[in-house]
C-alpha cells in the first residue's frame, strides 16, 4: 500500500512540476517586466518544490518547501561567486537580492498548495 502511495505521489509531483513549467512559460509570453520576473523565481521555486516531491514523496511539505527554498537561495548565491557558463542557461548569472524574497513567496506558495489540497 505504501508502494503504491509513493507511486501515485510521485505522478502527481510529475504533474505538478509540468503544470508549474507551463505556468511559467505562460506568464513570461503573456506578461513583462517586473511581474514576469518575479512570478518566474516564484514558481521556480514552486518547480523544485515538485521536483524534490519526486525524489522524496515521503517528506513532510514543509520540509519539501525548505529543501526547495533552501536549494533555490543557494543556486542565488552561488551567482555571486560565479556560476559555470555551461550552466548560466539553467541557473542564471546574476545575482539578484529581491529573487531571495520571491523564492520564499515560491516555497510558501507551494506550502498552501500543498495545504489546500490536504497533503501538509
Amino acid at each position: 500500500m505504501n508502494n503504491r502511495r509513493n507511486r501515485l505521489g510521485r505522478w502527481k509531483a510529475l504533474g505538478g512540476a509540468a503544470l508549474t513549467v507551463a505556468a511559467g512559460l505562460a506568464v513570461r509570453s503573456q506578461t513583462d517586466g517586473a511581474f514576469a520576473k518575479y512570478a518566474g523565481d516564484a514558481l521556480y521555486t514552486v518547480m523544485v518544490c515538485f521536483l524534490v516531491a519526486l525524489v522524496a514523496p515521503r517528506l513532510r511539505t514543509i520540509v519539501v518547501a525548505g529543501i526547495a527554498l533552501a536549494f533555490s537561495w543557494l543556486v542565488e548565491f552561488w551567482q555571486i561567486v560565479g556560476i559555470p557558463p555551461l550552466l548560466q542557461p539553467l541557473l542564471g548569472a546574476t545575482f539578484n537580492a529581491p529573487d531571495l524574497l520571491w523564492y520564499f513567496v515560491g516555497a510558501c506558495l507551494y506550502w498552501c498548495l500543498m495545504a489546500r489540497c490536504g497533503r501538509a
